[in-house]
């Protein structure tokens, strides 16, 4: 079924095709909504997929809005997302 949803940390293409690339193998094509704030993602997942989505977003820095992270897993995110941007950058 195809959902949307809300991520933080994601600020451009770099970003974006980050998550394009790093989910096709396990979650198929994503579509990175740039528009919007907060960012959006829209792909193909079923509803017991959602929380290993859940845990690959926080893997490469950009967790769902939804998120209750500590003071601590917030700053870690937001490390990994610069990391992610980077990466996502240098491969586009």
């Amino acid at each position: 079924m195809q959902q949307t949803f809300e991520v933080l940390n994601v600020k451009c293409g770099g970003c974006a095709n980050t998550l394009t690339t790093k989910l096709a193998d396990k979650f198929g094509e994503v579509t990175v909504n740039l528009e919007v704030e907060p960012r959006q993602i829209t792909l193909d997942v079923e509803e017991s997929n959602i929380p290993a989505l859940r845990e690959a977003l926080k893997g490469l820095g950009y967790p769902m809005s939804d998120e209750d992270l500590t003071a601590m897993e917030g700053f870690t995110t937001t490390a990994k997302s610069f990391v992610s941007c980077a990466v996502g950058k240098m491969n586009s």
